[in-house]
């Protein structure tokens, strides 16, 4: 299958991210209320699927991002060495009292009916000033680059960092390289800077310079504007909903090729049914669906996400790299964390049909 554009071979790195390093607060199934110990897991939507295509993929990725020299930087700039990502730091130094700040976020896992509960402390981010001209992209991509990614979390974050997500866009596309978006809106972050109207003005500015779009039926409705279907799907495992708006979105943006997402029925907080497909240049692919007993669900988007990159940029087939992201999904909802624990092998074990039973 034809995927409608071609991906550079030959680089110093496979996938080069831009996006917010955070520390996410885990209390595990605690409510927060009455928490007394905490986990810390180092994250942040764009990073999460640079590490795992290092850790699990053997890929080479980068991340841009904001650092402060501050103990929390230093944890944050540990965890990134340690998953063997490349890091492309711009530098704010805190002033011992205020900031800026790496951002924290924090979030229970939930249990049985009580759903997880997600909330921020984004107070001066050090990602939030990141704006147009802190990054040489000129000459990070003259290293060589094959793809470049992005995501509506770090846009949301202020009006520079939009700003910035399109300026590293364009120096992409000149230098040849693959530009793929999350649009992982969050309602919570656009409600600080202007709402769902300002966020499909910024997000459509952003996608236009996109050939690979990650988002399910709401964020193609609430981010981009697009009308939902008009008969809603029979459950959320469905594809007809989201398939029936793709129309609409390559006649906005031709420059997008592919438009893939996880599909999720949520039964319980430790129990959901997981499948995903993709539109890619014309055609549909599908992913099995599976029962997951899940442990955190954090991260899952971006496992999968990071899964069906490393099968397009491995020259899989658009059917392999489906199943490639929806097996690394749904095994990043056994692992506590943001980023994956999980190997090349197992991804494929499961991909291929593989159970639970003891590997000996």
């Amino acid at each position: 299958m034809d995927i409608g554009f071609k991906i550079p071979q030959g680089s110093t790195l496979d996938l080069l991210s831009l996006g917010a390093l955070v520390h996410r607060i885990d209390p595990g199934i605690i409510p927060f209320r009455k928490a007394t110990d905490f986990d810390i897991h180092v994250s942040g939507g764009e990073f999460n699927v640079a590490a795992n295509l290092s850790d699990c993929f053997g890929m080479r990725t980068g991340i841009a991002s904001a650092m402060v020299p501050y103990p929390i930087g230093d944890l944050i700039a540990e965890r990134v060495r340690s998953m063997g990502v490349r890091p492309f730091y711009r530098y704010f130094q805190h002033d011992g009292v205020r900031g800026p700040n790496m951002a924290a976020v924090y979030s229970d896992r939930g249990y049985g009916v009580r759903a997880p509960i997600v909330f921020y402390n984004r107070s001066n981010e050090a990602a939030a000033l990141l704006k147009p001209g802190d990054f040489d992209w000129a000459a990070i991509f003259a290293e060589g680059v094959r793809w470049f990614h992005s995501g509506g979390i770090f846009a949301a974050l202020s009006e520079t960092t939009a700003d910035l997500v399109i300026e590293a866009m364009r120096a992409a596309r000149r230098a040849g390289l693959v530009c793929s978006f999350d649009l992982n809106y969050r309602e919570k972050l656009w409600k600080t800077c202007g709402g769902m109207e300002r966020a499909q003005k910024v997000l459509s500015a952003i996608v236009e310079n996109v050939d690979v779009l990650v988002g399910n039926e709401e964020d193609l409705q609430k981010g981009l504007g697009f009308p939902g279907p008009e008969v809603a799907a029979r459950s959320k495992l469905d594809s007809g909903a989201f398939l029936s708006m793709i129309e609409r979105v390559v006649d906005r943006f031709p420059n997008v090729r592919i438009v893939a997402t996880t599909l999720r029925e949520v039964h319980s907080t430790n129990h959901h049914s997981w499948s995903a497909v993709a539109w890619v240049n014309g055609y549909s692919v599908s992913a099995p669906t599976c029962d997951l007993t899940v442990y955190d669900r954090v991260g899952g988007g971006d496992g999968f996400a990071s899964g069906f990159i490393y099968g397009l940029l491995n020259g899989e087939s658009p059917e392999q790299a489906i199943k490639l992201g929806w097996a690394h999904g749904a095994l990043m909802t056994t692992f506590p964390g943001d980023t994956t624990m999980a190997t090349l092998e197992q991804v494929r074990a499961f991909a291929e049909g593989g159970s639970a039973r003891i590997q000996r």
